[in-house]
């Protein structure tokens, strides 16, 4: 698929999360077997219900077979961002700071291309995390040209204290 229908079809998908009072998350095209799968991530205050993804997919759908963007065949999904949500705009990078992520960078950066930690935010194109195991450097700076993925890291509640305890420290 041409870059330019994909790029109308997050347009579109925009403008109907807009409507709804929702967020759009990330929009994505994936060739699976026979087809492909159109992938749309969307969010709101609260969370997202069923209800929600079978509104959003049944007004995309409709407005995806009026502007026949899409002319092989494909499956529209659209989901919730889950616990481990990707972090794709400037604006995730701000939002989710003193979250924890992890992080691939494209090629190998400081000798390495995975990266967990504390997300300090963006500022000027650099994304910063604090490691949760530091190497000597409090934070790793990381060009955002240069992350290939990067996602929340679910929080469990895990209580503190040393593993195989009985609920207590030691």
């Amino acid at each position: 698929m041409q870059g330019d229908a994909l790029d109308r079809i997050r347009d579109m998908a925009r403008g109907i999360l807009e409507f709804e009072g929702m967020e759009y998350v990330h929009l994505e095209m994936k060739q699976m077997g026979g087809g492909a799968v159109l992938r749309l991530l969307i969010d709101k205050e609260g969370g997202v219900t069923l209800d929600d993804c079978s509104r959003i997919s049944r007004s995309l759908s409709a407005q995806l077979d009026v502007d026949d963007l899409i002319t092989h065949r494909y499956t529209l999904e659209v989901s919730s961002p889950g616990l481990d949500r990707p972090l794709c705009s400037d604006r995730d990078y701000q939002r989710f700071a003193g979250r924890r992520v992890r992080i691939r960078t494209v090629a190998p950066y400081q000798g390495s291309r995975q990266f967990v930690g504390r997300l300090v935010g963006l500022a000027d194109g650099v994304v910063r995390i604090v490691p949760d195991r530091p190497d000597g450097n409090n934070v790793i700076a990381l060009p955002k040209d240069r992350i290939a993925e990067a996602k929340l890291v679910p929080d469990f509640g895990r209580p503190q204290g040393r593993r195989g305890g009985r609920g207590h420290d030691a």
